[in-house]
């Protein structure tokens, strides 16, 4: 990734025209902060469009920077030089928090499915999952969604150090999940450095700061530029503290600037990824930040969604967003809008997996219609294993892993194959030392179709 191009001093742009041609033309032009396609540009990229009639790319730049400024809000977060980040709110972001707020409780299709009492658990555990795998892929992880998922769902030991990250970050979104009611402290998020780096690192880079010596850079991997520096290890401690205090801060209080929570979110987000104050899983940390911030909001619809997944399908402009920000002048708009395209799709994303897990649950369901000996006698997660091995002849199930996969009881899950088994015969009950095997047998189809 390239490091953009700076943009010029709008204001020296504006204070030469007026000079050279005494009525300016920038008195003469209407300036939006966003373009007519409704884009919020940086100069990088905006110095190759073709700039509006009469002006050059740099007056076009000043004038829109110009009109963004009239309308730029003071985060109460700082950057290096003890400036405070800004952003403004043009129509592009507010329709995307518009959206977000009609959609992250959930349609009434999506309430059905994540609601239901049955099903809930089902597509918590796969979001955790998804968004472990993800994150952990964006850092490096190399290894396989079908190892990491067996991994997990078998709760076996990590083999390799990708499989670590992944099970780490599984930990962690665990961790969210059971903290959300929490205020955020310093302690809150060592803990989550400490969960999502175990075993990866050495000991005594777990759970610290990281200090001068560990001369941290976020760096270009191919050219090896430097693209970030972050802030001084001396100043990290109060850092840290300010971001828990903006955290745990009311953004209704009266009084002071209204910060939508989402938004409030996404700049946890950014900052912690800004100040890098471990010597490693600072992008983990600061997205898991993100989740504990929302579910702490009643978004409870993002708990069910991966936005790591989305981010690894664009990395790079995951990285230009924060790098725009930084490169002009603290405006964190450029990261706002990234993050809530993000969490759009992300959302869309899993209204497109309910709608297909409902689809092929109904196919199921048809199959046994007919069927005296088995319709509506099998719950959600009897049907789940039923589609599955309707797809995958001779496989084995195991109690632990279905109880791992439905975040259930083992006295549930151990009741649900058992049923299957003896109740139904539909699977094939075998042993393994002290634990039972659940095999899909050759004539599966056969035994769901017998009436």
């Amino acid at each position: 990734m390239k490091m953009p191009v700076s943009p010029p001093d709008h204001n020296a742009i504006i204070q030469a025209s007026f000079v050279e041609s005494g009525i300016s033309w920038f008195l003469r032009s209407n300036f939006n902060p966003i373009d007519n396609k409704g884009r919020y540009i940086h100069w990088d990229k905006l110095r190759h469009l073709p700039a509006p009639e009469g002006l050059t790319s740099e007056q076009w730049w000043a004038g829109v920077k110009s009109a963004r400024e009239r309308n730029y809000l003071e985060l109460p977060i700082m950057d290096k030089q003890q400036k405070p980040f800004v952003f403004c709110t043009p129509d592009t972001l507010q329709r995307e928090l518009h959206w977000l707020d009609r959609h992250a409780a959930g349609s009434i299709q999506t309430e059905a499915e994540i609601t239901n009492s049955q099903r809930r658990n089902t597509y918590l555990i796969r979001s955790l999952v998804e968004e472990a795998i993800n994150s952990s892929q964006l850092e490096g992880a190399s290894t396989t969604r079908h190892e990491a998922k067996e991994m997990i769902r078998q709760q076996r030991s990590p083999r390799s150090k990708s499989e670590q990250m992944i099970f780490n970050n599984y930990q962690a979104m665990q961790f969210i999940h059971e903290h959300k009611d929490e205020q955020l402290t310093p302690s809150l998020v060592f803990e989550l450095q400490r969960i999502v780096t175990d075993k990866t690192l050495n000991d005594g880079e777990v759970g610290r700061f990281r200090s001068d010596s560990d001369d941290i850079h976020v760096v270009d991997n191919q050219s090896q530029e430097v693209l970030h520096t972050p802030p001084p290890a001396k100043e990290l401690p109060d850092r840290l503290k300010q971001l828990c205090d903006f955290a745990n801060s009311d953004s209704a209080t009266e009084g002071t600037v209204f910060l939508h929570p989402v938004l409030k979110a996404i700049a946890l987000h950014f900052m912690l990824a800004y100040d890098h104050p471990f010597c490693d899983g600072n992008g983990r940390t600061a997205r898991a930040l993100f989740y504990w911030a929302m579910a702490k909001e009643g978004y409870w619809l993002l708990e069910f969604v991966s936005i790591s997944k989305i981010i690894k399908e664009a990395s790079a402009q995951y990285g230009k967003a924060f790098l725009y920000t930084e490169t002009d002048e603290n405006d964190v708009t450029y990261f706002f809008i990234h993050q809530l395209e993000v969490i759009h799709k992300a959302i869309e994303s899993l209204h497109d997996y309910l709608d297909k897990k409902t689809h092929d649950i109904g196919v199921t369901e048809k199959l046994l219609q007919n069927n005296v000996r088995l319709k509506g006698k099998l719950n959600f997660r009897q049907l789940a294993v039923l589609r599955h091995a309707l797809k995958h002849p001779r496989f084995t199930y195991v109690v632990q892993e279905h109880q791992q996969s439905h975040g259930v009881s083992y006295d549930v899950a151990r009741k649900d194959l058992l049923e299957l088994s003896d109740k139904y015969k539909l699977l094939l009950k075998t042993k393994q030392g002290k634990r039972y095997l659940f095999v899909v047998p050759p004539d599966f189809e056969q035994r769901v179709s017998q009436k």
